[in-house]
């Protein structure tokens, strides 16, 4: 399945029953059962029926995708509207601002396996939704030390992203990979697949050793830029290393550093000499990895106790206010656990 979400602007009542059937099909194809599929119809009309009618319209992303042994939807609801002062009220079913039943933010909870919302007043509201396949599944913690969530969108009109990243995991730690191919379409996409199948080859820990070796196998491509971000459990130390511009910022607490990457691009020149940042690894700290199809000049502190949010929340809170819309967009959230 792709890692890509699709995304559809909600500014008109009239796409919305277009975009319930079509996750509606996309729900049956996953294999949910008749019942579970009208569950998912209820959870698309109420998001997209509250974003017209409290916040003018918005954003819905949504993606099919395989846990384990289960198959989900995973969606997004972004908006800027007045945003929600008090959001445990508004969570219980019968609650309503309007003339309505109110059975809105407190259904989506009820019917979907994983239900997260921040909003903050004058800033909008982000939420994320996931339904499995079965009700009753429970969304497991992560069996790693790394909670991580990835938001990729195609740059509008075109049917792949040129942007892609990739986690592998070792008993000695991990190592996070995010690229994004020259330009967009099938060559830029094509180009960061490659790069992403030789990543999982490689067998080096050192970013730089890593990169060295996707670039020497990339270079029938059309070229990349990517970074590496990599844990070792043993030195408890990140290495990040990066050629071309994918923005790069750890939080510890309430301060962070950007990494600054080499110029060059992977699969055509790369600098002779390069080498990782090496800096303390620790619990609770964020990384935050994107690709220039979102502007650089953000700060997490702007938004109130946005760090205590989960990666997914994180993620779609900065893909809401800075995404740029002119090309493809991935960003990639995790926290140390």
């Amino acid at each position: 399945m792709d890692n890509t979400f699709s995304v559809y602007k909600i500014d008109d009542r009239s796409l919305i029953a277009f975009i319930k059937r079509e996750i509606h099909n996309l729900a049956l194809q996953l294999g949910f059962k008749p019942h579970r599929a009208a569950e998912t119809d209820i959870i698309i009309a109420e998001l997209t029926s509250n974003l017209i009618k409290y916040a003018g319209g918005g954003d819905l992303l949504y993606r099919a995708h395989n846990h384990g042994s289960c198959n989900e939807i995973e969606i997004y609801c972004l908006d800027k509207g007045t945003g929600i002062d008090n959001i445990s009220k508004i969570m219980k079913d019968g609650y309503s601002t309007s003339s309505t039943l109110g059975h809105g933010i407190g259904a989506i909870k009820r019917l979907s396996n994983d239900f997260q919302i921040y909003s903050m007043r004058g800033w909008g509201t982000v939420q994320y939704i996931k339904i499995c396949d079965k009700p009753d599944v429970s969304i497991p913690n992560s069996t790693t030390k790394l909670d991580m969530s990835a938001l990729s969108v195609n740059y509008p009109g075109e049917r792949v992203c040129g942007d892609g990243y990739h986690i592998k995991y070792s008993k000695k730690g991990f190592q996070i990979f995010v690229g994004d191919g020259l330009g967009h379409g099938a060559n830029a996409h094509e180009a960061v697949e490659q790069a992403i199948r030789a990543f999982k080859q490689c067998t080096e820990n050192d970013p730089v050793a890593v990169l060295r070796y996707v670039h020497e196998h990339v270079k029938k491509s059309r070229g990349l830029v990517a970074t590496i971000a990599a844990v070792d459990y043993e030195t408890e130390s990140w290495s990040v290393c990066g050629i071309g511009n994918i923005n790069t910022r750890i939080y510890s607490g309430l301060d962070n550093k950007t990494y600054t990457p080499y110029n060059g691009i992977i699969g055509h020149n790369i600098p002779r000499t390069i080498n990782s940042t090496i800096v303390p690894y620790q619990k609770h700290q964020i990384i935050i990895m994107h690709s220039d199809g979102l502007r650089t000049r953000w700060n997490l502190n702007e938004l109130n106790s946005i760090i205590k949010q989960s990666p997914a929340i994180i993620a779609s809170a900065l893909y809401k206010d800075n995404v740029r819309g002119t090309d493809d967009a991935t960003i990639l959230v995790g926290k140390i656990i």
